[in-house]
């Protein structure tokens, strides 16, 4: 099934940090990303947009741990849009997203994200990858060159559900956050 529509089909989005069902073992990291996110989004996200779509990603996390990551898709979107490499077509959620989370990787391999045991944890490495997301939708939106069917809310989720899938992925599908740093480094080295 399409991601779009998937992610389109089930966006349901609950008001406050917590998913539906109430807090999770992990939810002190994923409060605090929300406020990460609107920090490192600066003008382009509030924490609200944030949280709200970080509760409805933490109700995503099995869904997401079985998909695999588009690495191709992602290199060659990260190209694009943070390489100059633009072909000069509008943008869409889905490649704003998978570019964003690229970026935030290589933010976080060049220690560039603080590089603290905080700002590597799971929800850290998301904050970062929905806020860079934030910021290129708004770039892009300011040059006229967003599709027409594209939100913002849509490309941080985009970007939200690959980081995601990147950090699992990296802890062998795991979600623990614990040894997350070194993981992501070593991800981190087979795109770069």
């Amino acid at each position: 099934m399409d991601k779009l529509q998937g992610f389109l089909s089930g966006n349901a989005t609950h008001g406050g940090s917590y998913p539906a069902g109430g807090p999770r073992a992990d939810d002190d990291d994923w409060r605090e990303a929300a406020q990460h996110a609107s920090n490192h989004a600066g003008d382009s996200g509030s924490a609200d947009l944030f949280s709200n779509l970080l509760g409805a990603l933490g109700q995503k996390k099995e869904r997401l741990a079985n998909e695999d990551v588009d690495e191709d898709e992602a290199v060659r979107t990260h190209k694009k849009y943070f390489q100059g490499d633009d072909d000069d077509n509008d943008a869409d959620d889905r490649s704003m997203g998978s570019a964003a989370a690229m970026q935030a990787l290589k933010m976080f391999a060049g220690g560039e994200s603080g590089n603290t045991a905080k700002s590597s944890s799971q929800g850290a490495f998301v904050a970062l990858a929905m806020a860079e997301a934030s910021k290129l939708f708004d770039k892009k939106a300011s040059q006229g060159k967003v599709s027409s069917d594209s939100s913002k809310e849509s490309a941080v989720m985009q970007a939200g559900e690959m980081a995601l899938k990147m950090y699992m992925k990296s802890q062998g599908g795991g979600q623990s956050s614990s040894s997350g740093a070194s993981n992501l480094l070593g991800l981190a080295s087979k795109f770069m």
